[in-house]
């Protein structure tokens, strides 16, 4: 009986501590769902919605891929146990079930530049129900709004092909620039004015001169190390010191990046005087970098 007394205290507390591990509120159980989701379009539709769950983990898979360093998880450093982002998935596992009336916000980019640019899904949590892999695909576009995007790509081109004719050798024969009279074609390596801090080198060129036109045509480079550069207008100067106008500045790309190069095209009146030598100037549109380029030929 002594001994009985003895073992007595820590059978009570075995079978206390069980009672109270069958007293703790379990984890519910939830059926898990594969199913896809489509994203909309339109932003007045509304938002998909993922089912997500503790201790759980849910799987997007998109169908194209998407930018890793621009996925946004609304509380993600504090209501996750597991985040993983890969080329086509995203993986969340939450720490604890979300509140009854609590969102949160997921955005993933996608690569390819489609449309929609943005997948834009919410987090909550179901009672019974949590979505185990969750398959993201962007709404495919009727045939009327894709019907609509061709004619208008159609017409850009039409009118770019009439741009380009307009301004091509086809419009110098309609315009009666383009004459039997002599044309001066003058090479000339470029050479900049010197202590210029411009940050471009120029390289060789070449003058055109007829009778009722005359343009001057040169490479220019943009150093490496240099920000990108635009010529935004240009001077031409006689050796007299005699000003020719400048019709227009055309070069072959938008802009020179680091350490490109590209043909800078400048279109001018023929200058009145026999004089052959000129200065030209290119200047970007803020009025920073100047290219006083000598021993221009024209």
């Amino acid at each position: 009986m002594v001994r009985l007394l003895q073992w007595l205290p820590l059978v009570l507390l075995l079978t206390g501590g069980a009672a109270a591990a069958q007293q703790q509120p379990q984890p519910p159980v939830r059926e898990r769902q594969e199913r896809q989701v489509v994203v909309p379009n339109n932003s007045n539709e509304p938002v998909p919605e993922v089912r997500v769950a503790a201790r759980v983990s849910t799987y997007f898979r998109f169908d194209a891929p998407i930018d890793r360093a621009a996925v946004e998880i609304e509380g993600r450093p504090v209501r996750f146990r597991w985040v993983d982002v890969g080329e086509r998935l995203v993986a969340v596992e939450p720490a604890v079930d979300l509140g009854a009336e609590e969102k949160l916000v997921v955005r993933v980019r996608y690569k390819d530049g489609a449309s929609p640019a943005v997948a834009t899904l919410v987090l909550v949590t179901h009672p019974t129900l949590v979505d185990k892999e969750v398959e993201v695909v962007r709404q495919a576009r009727s045939r009327e709004a894709l019907e609509a995007a061709l004619a208008e790509k159609e017409a850009a081109f039409t009118a770019l092909k009439a741009q380009c004719a307009r301004s091509g050798l086809p419009h110098l024969a309609f315009s009666g620039l383009l004459d039997s009279k002599d044309i001066q074609v003058r090479p000339f390596l470029g050479m900049a004015a010197p202590g210029h801090n411009s940050g471009l080198a120029p390289e060789s060129g070449t003058g055109y001169r007829a009778t009722r036109w005359a343009m001057v045509v040169v490479r220019v480079r943009n150093l490496p190390g240099q920000p990108a550069w635009a010529p935004g207008t240009a001077r031409l100067t006689s050796a007299s010191g005699a000003k020719v106008k400048v019709h227009s500045v055309h070069m072959e790309k938008p802009q020179l990046q680091p350490g490109e190069a590209a043909l800078v095209v400048v279109m001018v009146e023929p200058p009145s005087a026999n004089e052959k030598l000129f200065q030209l100037d290119l200047v970007d549109a803020q009025g920073r970098r100047l290219l006083p380029l000598t021993e221009v030929e024209l």
